[in-house]
């Protein structure tokens, strides 16, 4: 599968994505800077990465999803492409529609930077189809802005449709309804604050973000 991972100033999550892409892909991703105007044709995969985005400059993710390749990141998932968004590259994803809702401050107004516990909700996605419905996995979070609002009706429209992918185990940041990660409409757009680039082996402490990557190559095989 060919991948690209968007690098923007502030990226500091680039490096880890793409390196858990290799090593479950074969291949290493294309490394697009975020000045480009083009992506490179027969993508599988584009992933958005976490860090820190123009310093955070403005609101989290709201510099970066007017850069210019965004623009086409937006068209691509709009054909359909599946494209991933971790904490910052979540964030950069409600900021551009792709996704509803927004990341706002923890409401302790701390960074939490540990493994939590995280619950699969839905288990038929691209994203999704290497866990089973219910799972528990373990799975590290870096974030200060991770708290995933949107009003009401945004959240039962999301918990209907099944568009909730992961919710966190324990209340971390105040997230509505604990939710961790969501997808878009049509399944190939999915924002998650936790870092599944970072357990990928033994070595990291288990390989449970490994799968929603060895599940998301098998969908688009």
């Amino acid at each position: 599968m060919k991948t690209a991972v968007i690098v923007f100033p502030g990226s500091n999550c680039d490096r880890d994505i793409a390196v858990a892409l290799e090593s479950v892909t074969g291949s290493k991703p294309h490394m697009v800077w975020h000045g480009d105007s083009e992506l490179p044709e027969g993508l599988g995969l584009i992933a958005l990465p976490g860090g820190f985005s123009y310093g955070d400059y403005l609101r989290c993710g709201a510099i970066a999803a007017r850069s210019p390749v965004v623009q086409a990141v937006i068209a691509a998932a709009n054909r359909g492409t599946p494209v991933i968004g971790i904490c910052n590259g979540f964030q950069i994803l409600t900021e551009t529609g792709l996704l509803p809702g927004a990341l706002m401050r923890n409401a302790g107004l701390d960074f939490v930077c540990r493994d939590v516990p995280l619950t699969v909700e839905n288990s038929q996605s691209i994203f999704t189809n290497a866990y089973t419905a219910g799972e528990t996995l373990s799975i590290p979070v870096a974030h200060h802005d991770g708290n995933y609002f949107a009003d009401a009706g945004t959240l039962d429209r999301l918990e209907g449709e099944g568009r909730v992918a992961f919710r966190y185990g324990e209340n971390i940041n105040g997230s509505a309804r604990n939710i961790a990660g969501v997808m878009n409409a049509a399944g190939n757009v999915l924002g998650m604050m936790p870092h599944p680039e970072r357990k990928i082996e033994a070595a990291h402490g288990g390989d449970d973000g490994r799968r929603l990557f060895e599940g998301l190559l098998a969908a688009v095989a």
